[in-house]
């Protein structure tokens, strides 16, 4: 299981930071506005490994914009609770930078947006909102199913991306920032554990129907 690569994640994250800086930062600082690697998209690749791009891309940008929702609705039900509604917060907070680097990165190689954003944005609000409901606990172990979910699939994004075989400088950039935002649902998994998901009511099934329903979604959002 990815969760239980929690801490080294973490720790390679630090290391990562701390060594040059998070990869994500080459599409919020506005001194690398003009660099190839986040202006250009590539011209050398098959029109296979296009459409693996683009269908990656249009998942990664509706699963942060599901992602934000989630964690909206969460934190409009628990965000009088001071410690989980903090939690909640600076969760969501990493998302929406998240969301802001996909919605340039789908700029940047052209891709066309799915179709389903709307139903993702009621959804994920929908999902956030009644497993707060339920409880705390109910709501991280909402967390700890999707971000298991998407550290998994940006896992083999990677590996997809490994064998793309271009000379482009935005492959590579491609690839840190999707480990840079793997590491951090996986910090958002170790974070819902830490806070009891696993004392939730039901927690197997819950897992289970939230985690199937995130994979659903990301078929269809790579086709719609």
């Amino acid at each position: 299981m990815l969760g239980r690569r929690i801490c080294h994640c973490s720790i390679t994250r630090s290391f990562r930071v701390h060594a040059r800086g998070l990869a994500s930062s080459a599409y919020t600082d506005p001194t690398r506005g003009k660099d190839e690697s986040v202006t250009s998209t590539p011209a050398d690749i098959t029109p296979e490994q296009r459409k693996n791009l683009e269908g990656a891309l249009r998942v990664d940008q509706a699963g942060e914009i599901a992602a934000n929702w989630i964690y909206h609705g969460q934190h409009f039900i628990l965000r009088r609770d001071r410690k989980t509604g903090l939690l909640i917060q600076d969760m969501w907070d990493q998302e929406k930078k998240h969301l802001a680097v996909m919605d340039k990165l789908q700029l940047q190689h052209a891709v066309r947006p799915t179709l389903l954003t709307d139903v993702a944005k009621v959804a994920g609000f929908g999902l956030g909102a009644v497993t707060a409901l339920m409880s705390k606990e109910a709501a991280m172990a909402c967390t700890e199913a999707v971000e298991t979910v998407i550290g998994e699939h940006y896992e083999d994004q990677l590996k997809e991306l490994d064998e793309m075989d271009t000379k482009h400088p935005s492959i590579p950039l491609l690839k840190d920032v999707i480990r840079e935002f793997r590491d951090d649902e996986l910090e958002h998994l170790d974070i819902a554990v830490e806070n009891h998901s696993q004392r939730a009511p039901a927690h197997a099934l819950l897992s289970a129907v939230v985690g199937a329903g995130c994979m659903v979604a990301i078929e269809l959002c790579k086709r719609v």
